[in-house]
C-alpha cells in the first residue's frame, strides 16, 4: 500500500544509483552527477545520465516504480537532439541549449545538457515535494 504520510514517517526505502554498462570513466562521472542531484534533491523521483548521441544510459537512480530511466533514456536525448536542430533551423549561432522543462500535471521533468555538451541530465520530481527555481539551480551545480 501507497501511503506517502506513512512513508515520510518511516523515511525512503533505500535506493541506489545504478551505473549502466561496463565501468568506465563516462559511468563514474556519471553516477558523482547523480549523487549530487541526490545531495541537493533528496526527494527526486528519477535520475539519468544519457549520452545525446545514440541515447545510451550512464547511469540511473529512481524511487517510483512507474518511472524508468532507462526506458525513456533514448527519448530524451532524441528531445535534446531535435531542439538542437530548430535552434540551428532558427539561424543563432551565439545561442546553446542548456536545459528543457516538461511540466505534467503533478511532475516536472528536467533535462539539462551537462558541460561537456555530449551528456545530458535527466530529472523528474512531484511538484509538491520540489521547487522549479531550486530544481534547476541544483541541476546547474551538479554539472561535471
Amino acid at each position: 500500500m501507497n501511503i506517502p504520510f506513512l512513508q515520510k514517517l518511516t523515511g525512503p526505502p533505500l535506493h541506489q544509483v545504478v551505473g549502466a554498462g561496463p565501468a568506465s570513466a563516462a559511468r563514474s562521472a556519471a553516477e558523482s552527477v547523480l549523487h549530487r542531484v541526490l545531495g541537493g534533491l533528496p526527494e527526486v523521483l528519477a535520475a539519468a545520465v544519457v549520452r545525446i548521441e545514440g541515447g545510451q544510459l550512464l547511469a540511473s537512480y529512481t524511487t517510483a516504480r512507474e518511472l524508468n530511466p532507462g526506458k525513456v533514456a533514448g527519448f530524451n536525448a532524441e528531445v535534446v537532439r531535435q531542439q538542437r536542430l530548430a535552434l540551428a533551423a532558427l539561424g543563432q549561432p551565439d545561442e546553446a541549449l542548456e536545459d528543457i522543462l516538461i511540466t505534467l500535471r503533478t511532475q516536472l521533468h528536467l533535462l539539462r545538457v551537462l558541460a561537456d555538451g555530449r551528456r545530458v541530465l535527466y530529472v523528474a520530481v512531484d511538484c509538491r515535494d520540489t521547487n522549479l527555481g531550486i530544481a534547476r539551480d541544483v541541476l546547474r551545480t551538479c554539472e561535471a
